[in-house]
């Protein structure tokens, strides 16, 4: 289900106050570079422990809104929020040029395959000059529009929560989307209960569910250099690469648009495969007719959040 509407008005300036977790690292480092360490490893009692914590949670808030954009943390999250509440929890994703439509194909399959209710919401951050100009706080302007038309449809509905599914991994990169949360008063139980990615998946794939191992993502425009404005031809001919590339049977990379230049980060497990000189000549076959002039592929293979390797500057 698609819910139309037009850009709601500046939102009450009495939502905009901190979260209340219970986790410091979330309150105060909420887009910031935290050092956190390595995540802990996988142990099954202290996953099992914390399980039941995400469900106290869950079963607390009583009625939510998921902000699913399905991937592993929302896709866990929204099945979780239906496993405790039912059809007091409903999924919805942002119907917007950022996100691949394969990524919105694979979303609906999953809320179909575990029956939760998933809804799409119109978002309008392409009509924001803060978001197009893409700064460092592009991220920012993203979320809060998302967060903005989630509280108009709660209120509309009578739901008082709002849930995303930031986990304890992403406190340790610079994600100014998590202050968006904070004004609007977005929960994030991931966190609350301390589960790490590597938690996630596990608790996942003991549930039995598709999309335990499947790869990182992240919204389109995040391929875009900051100060390289962002529209929707231009993550249009991103997403156009990087489906073509995973036509070609590569599992975990990304397509970085430098203008005239593409930069193909692949990840290392399969980046021999990328090296050989057919591989090569494949990239170039797509690219070219995407309007690049050079096709090149990063020798330091695929890194989550590369691009804002610039602000450690």
């Amino acid at each position: 289900m698609r819910t139309k509407g037009k850009r709601p008005s500046a939102v009450d300036p009495t939502w905009k106050y901190a979260v209340e977790v219970s986790k410091v690292n979330y309150t105060s480092c909420m887009a910031t570079f935290v050092t956190l360490g390595p995540p802990p490893a996988v142990q099954p009692d202290l996953i099992e422990e914390k399980k039941s914590k995400l469900q106290a949670l869950l079963r607390d808030l009583g009625e939510v809104i998921v902000a699913y954009s399905g991937g592993i943390d929302s896709a866990y999250l929204a099945w979780a929020a239906h496993e405790v509440l039912g059809e007091k929890a409903v999924a919805i994703t942002a119907d917007s040029a950022s996100i691949p439509e394969s990524h919105k194909r694979d979303a609906e399959q999953f809320a179909r395959e575990q029956g939760f209710r998933h809804e799409y919401i119109e978002t309008f951050e392409f009509d924001n000059p803060d978001y197009v100009k893409n700064d460092k706080d592009r991220c920012f302007h993203c979320k809060d529009e998302l967060f903005a038309r989630l509280e108009q449809v709660a209120a509309e509905r009578g739901i008082a929560s709002i849930v995303y599914g930031v986990n304890m991994d992403d406190l340790g990169d610079y994600r100014p989307g998590q202050r968006a949360a904070k004004i609007h008063r977005v929960k994030a139980p991931l966190v609350e209960a301390g589960l790490y990615k590597a938690e996630i998946r596990e608790l996942a794939r003991q549930a039995g569910l598709p999309v335990w191992d499947r790869p990182a993502s992240a919204c389109l425009s995040s391929r875009i250099p900051y100060g390289t404005a962002v529209t929707p031809a231009v993550v249009k001919t991103v997403e156009r690469g990087e489906e073509a590339i995973k036509a070609l049977g590569f599992r975990q990379f990304r397509v970085r648009f430098h203008g005239e230049l593409v930069r193909i980060e692949i990840d290392r497990a399969e980046l021999e495969r990328a090296l050989d000189p057919a591989m090569a000549g494949k990239f170039v076959e797509i690219f070219k007719p995407l309007g690049f002039h050079y096709v090149t592929l990063d020798l330091e293979g695929y890194r989550q959040g590369s691009m804002n390797s610039v602000l450690n500057h």
